[in-house]
């Protein structure tokens, strides 16, 4: 196809087997008969091609079944074409990199591609921070496999894309008034600490809740109230920390953590809330990590609670692990263990799910790595609780919606200039 563009190719066979699959035999022949292409066999022991620094490569030795590290001659020319320093494109996936596991550790060659040119669907080993040297700037090309086949075919691991946002989200009726989305309790802010509070109960206005209360220390009145008049506000009796659990009666959906301190009598009360509460809770910030302090307290979690950790929120509650792929069975198997949803903060931030189900989300940019930006999140999901989503659909909405606020707000202030607060100006903005 580009020989017959006008381009000057070269197509280079690497012989380190006697077996070649029909579709090999018929396109080889093919290429044999296409004009300007100049076709060689590569063996064992021959001199490897020269590569020049404005030409580019076309990686396809291995597709997305290899099952064993690549060593000696295949390495050899892997490294080659990494040590080239000119543009690779791989095809499926780079040569060397295993598609469902972790390859990073082991000692074999993997081919460093710029761009990678998938098929379907993303690989799994797409979506881990070790495998972007490899991998690069990733593009999914169809090629048509029939929905039917895909329907029917059981899978645990999803990629979140507008269409399963799109679907999940309630329309509003004509007379339809504040009573009917619900009212949301945040426990958020503490002293030195009330930004975070402001920034996750504007989203959770935001994100469509009818009624938000924020439950914040004395000194923090003033402060929400003069940044947030649409918020009502829940009196702690500290004057500086949250101490005590309100009523929690008029209350259909509850967050808690961004900037509450893992002091003592913040530990004791949150403690209170977890036995107290007969809903789902969001457990965000310092939550997971007084949690994490005291994991005999997981097990009274009410079950469908969200958990929404950073990596190293996640490393305090769940123990450290040696590459993504372990932590990522980690994930699942916390969920299932406590019957909650995990939404493990990332490039491609992936919600777990009581069944071991993973789904990871498309948007979202590295402008979004700043301080309150998991402050806004929290407030998103909340909102969309409150509004009477089950956990699950504000799990999967409210993480593609944050991500989605965050690409259209990183066009608008780059990523470099990015504020949390910019990413809600745009949440109200539609998918």
């Amino acid at each position: 196809m580009l020989a017959n563009k006008g381009y000057a190719v070269e197509v280079y066979i690497i012989r380190f087997t006697d077996k070649a699959s029909e579709d090999f035999k018929i396109n080889h022949q093919r290429l044999k008969e296409t004009e300007n292409v100049k076709v060689r066999d590569i063996i064992d022991g021959d001199k490897l091609p020269v590569i020049e620094t404005d030409d580019i490569v076309i990686d396809a030795i291995f597709g997305s079944g290899l099952s064993k590290p690549v060593t000696g001659f295949l390495a050899r020319i892997i490294n080659h074409i990494n040590q080239s320093g000119t543009i690779t494109i791989s095809i499926d996936t780079p040569s060397g990199l295993f598609s469902d596991d972790n390859s990073t550790d082991i000692d074999g060659a993997i081919v460093e591609a710029d761009y990678t040119l998938s098929f379907q669907f993303p690989k799994y080993a797409f979506l881990f921070q070790e495998n972007d040297r490899y991998v690069g700037q990733w593009q999914i090309l169809p090629i048509g496999l029939m929905e039917e086949f895909i329907a029917n075919t059981e899978a645990k691991n999803f990629f979140i894309e507008k269409e399963d946002c799109q679907m999940l989200l309630k329309n509003r009726n004509k007379f339809d008034h504040k009573g009917k989305f619900g009212h949301a309790l945040l426990i958020a802010g503490g002293y030195g600490k009330m930004g975070a509070a402001v920034l996750a109960s504007e989203a959770c206005l935001r994100a469509g809740a009818g009624l938000v209360s924020t439950h914040i220390p004395k000194t923090g009145y003033p402060i929400i109230q003069t940044a947030l008049p649409e918020c009502m506000v829940s009196i702690d009796g500290d004057d500086y920390y949250f101490s005590g659990v309100p009523n929690l009666s008029p209350y259909n959906a509850i967050g808690i953590g961004p900037g509450i301190g893992t002091g003592k009598q913040t530990q004791n009360a949150l403690k209170l809330l977890i036995q107290n509460s007969s809903l789902p809770i969001l457990f965000d910030a310092d939550a997971i990590n007084i949690l994490a302090e005291n994991k005999t307290w997981i097990s009274f979690v009410p079950q469908n609670s969200i958990f929404t950790p950073h990596p190293k929120e996640f490393e305090r509650l769940v123990g450290k692990s040696t590459n993504q792929f372990e932590r990522n069975k980690l994930q699942r198997e916390f969920s299932i263990r406590n019957k909650v949803f995990v939404i493990l903060k990332g490039a491609h931030t992936c919600i777990s799910t009581p069944q071991g189900k993973c789904f990871f989300n498309s948007t979202g940019n590295p402008g979004m790595a700043t301080g309150g930006s998991g402050d806004v999140l929290t407030g998103i999901i909340l909102g969309l609780l409150a509004q009477g989503y089950p956990p699950f659909d504000a799990c999967i909405v409210g993480v593609y919606l944050h991500g989605m606020a965050g690409d259209l707000a990183a066009k608008k202030n780059s990523m470099e200039a990015m504020l949390a607060g910019d990413i809600n100006k745009i949440i109200c903005g539609k998918v």
